[in-house]
């Protein structure tokens, strides 16, 4: 390789590095920085003072919403389908003989 084609690469590489050398990269912590803080879930019990039906939300996702009857104990998920649009599909208990129930006992 001549003088000449050297210079030329070097003219290549330089102004390559430099603007890779401005980006900022950040790696994957090994655990030796603080924790960051969790986030709060957001999800509030929605029911009335001497009210029947308390309706709640278990997670962040719009699929883990319920309505509780307070009277008979059922519970319910309140679900979603194209044909009939929202509905609530009842959530069956498990007994200690492992059979389904509506009711808890």
């Amino acid at each position: 390789m001549g003088t000449y084609s050297k210079i030329a690469v070097m003219a290549l590489i330089l102004p390559s590095l430099l603007l890779l050398s401005s980006l900022s990269v950040y790696g994957q912590p090994l655990g030796i920085m603080s924790p960051q803080k969790q986030r709060k879930t957001q999800n509030k019990t929605l029911s009335s003072e001497n009210g029947r039906f308390i309706f709640g939300q278990i997670s962040d996702s719009s699929k883990d919403q319920f309505m509780l009857d307070t009277l008979t104990g059922r519970l319910w998920r309140i679900a979603e389908s194209g044909k009939i649009g929202i509905f609530l599909k009842s959530v069956p208990y498990r007994t200690e003989e492992g059979k389904c129930s509506a009711l808890p006992r």
